[in-house]
């Protein structure tokens, strides 16, 4: 995130303090934001708010209040203001001709580090299609003009590479784009009906950005997920294979971190992504607890889940960094409000035997419990069983084997032949 002369690009961010907004909800919305530029590279030069009934219809801010911050921005050689809220097309090339400088929104920005971060082709498409949809509404000839001057933070990407073509090419490609994405979601699909005939159920983990979910998902599974403290770290999703100490197989999925006001694009766009976590069994919720707005955080996550259409799944409450608490209170207060919740700390391993085996008690009632007979000679029988389900205790005599297991609900059919008495919720 350079401007053209290969600098670091020069920020200052602006905020609102609206009716529906506190000061402290401002102030740490504000916070983020800054960490967000500072994530995509930028050097943070100042900040400024202004309290408003409403945001004004051409400029957001008012028009005293954005010259003053203008003067400002040109004394201190600003490159880029950016706001904290999503600005119109109108109120960015309003903006644009009082500051004279490049103007972002919350929405360009995280599109922007969304950017960095694809690895896949699948991440890069997503990406490029939430920005081009963002971007189509604002190519008009000035803009396409600051945008070839300027480059740097909110200019990266496939997608800003559409800015200089006309809309009929941009839509074009956004309609191209989709029939691709269309394409990955089946695939998806199939995978997810090749796991379900395999039987281990899906647990999603979930969370704000940063909450430490790559870095369970390593500990957990010995795999070598990236995993850095730095804000959207992971884009791309990874499934990893898990066997609890009950002999149960799972199948952990790591997903893109969520944020406040994530943008909506973003989800409409990640609907692929998002799709493991509306198709997974468990929702395993990971939470930063020693973050200052940990309470937030997890609201913001609950809104997004519920966006997405997850918000009644059962879901798993797991506070992590708990090695970074300086107080334990909070850590007491949110366990009083999740009696279930798991306190851990991925880092240094504390915690990590209760939550598997609080796991495995979570996923316990998607699975039936049975008792059967088979006898000796239908030995694919209890091979099956043993693919297909967990096998909990299986003990041999007079010429049959007499089994107990949890199997899906689908799998009944298979054994209704050797089950002894009637199955029941495990």
């Amino acid at each position: 995130m350079s401007t053209a002369s290969k600098r670091t690009e020069r920020v200052f961010l602006i905020g609102v303090e609206l009716k529906s907004r506190s000061k402290r909800e401002v102030n740490e919305s504000l916070e983020e934001l800054a960490e967000l530029a500072a994530t995509a590279g930028a050097e943070i030069i100042g900040e400024g708010t202004q309290k408003l009934e409403a945001p004004i219809a051409g400029t957001f801010i008012g028009t005293g209040k954005a010259e003053e911050f203008a003067q400002h921005c040109q004394r201190e050689g600003v490159d880029t203001v950016i706001f904290d809220d999503d600005l119109s097309p109108a109120q960015s090339r309003n903006l644009e001709k009082v500051f004279e400088c490049k103007i972002l929104d919350r929405t360009a920005l995280i599109l922007d580090i969304f950017a960095q971060r694809a690895r896949t082709r699948e991440g890069r498409l997503q990406v490029e299609l939430a920005q081009l949809q963002h971007l189509l509404p604002r190519l008009t000839r000035y803009w396409s003009h600051l945008s070839r001057q300027k480059g740097g933070i909110g200019m990266r990407g496939d997608g800003e590479t559409q800015l200089e073509t006309d809309r009929r090419r941009v839509q074009e490609r956004i309609e191209k784009i989709t029939v691709e994405l269309e394409t990955v979601r089946r695939q998806r699909s199939t995978q997810r009906h090749g796991r379900q005939r395999n039987i281990w159920p899906l647990a999603s983990i979930v969370g704000y950005t940063n909450a430490g979910k790559s870095t369970l998902l390593n500990k957990l599974t010995g795999s070598s997920v990236f995993a850095q403290d730095i804000l959207f770290a992971t884009l791309d999703p990874t499934t990893r294979r898990l066997r609890l100490p009950s002999n149960q197989n799972v199948l952990l999925s790591d997903t893109v971190g969520f944020i406040r006001k994530l943008p909506h694009s973003l989800v409409e766009a990640f609907k692929a992504t998002l799709e493991e976590v509306v198709k997974a069994d468990l929702l395993v919720h990971v939470a930063d607890i020693s973050h200052p707005q940990v309470e937030e955080q997890i609201l913001a996550v609950d809104s997004v889940l519920a966006e997405i259409g997850a918000h009644e799944k059962p879901i798993l409450m797991v506070f992590n960094k708990i090695d970074r608490l300086e107080s334990k209170e909070v850590l007491h207060r949110n366990l009083e409000r999740f009696p279930h919740a798991v306190a851990i700390s991925a880092t240094t391993g504390v915690g990590l035997p209760a939550l598997l085996a609080e796991l495995g008690t979570s996923l316990r009632p998607i699975r039936e419990f049975i008792e059967l007979a088979v006898p000796h000679e239908e030995s694919a029988v209890i091979a099956r069983l043993h693919n297909v389900g967990e096998v909990i205790e299986c003990a041999y005599e007079d010429g049959y084997a007499r089994l107990k297991a949890r199997i899906p609900p689908h799998h009944l059919p298979e054994f209704a032949l050797f089950i002894v008495g009637e199955s029941q919720k495990a």
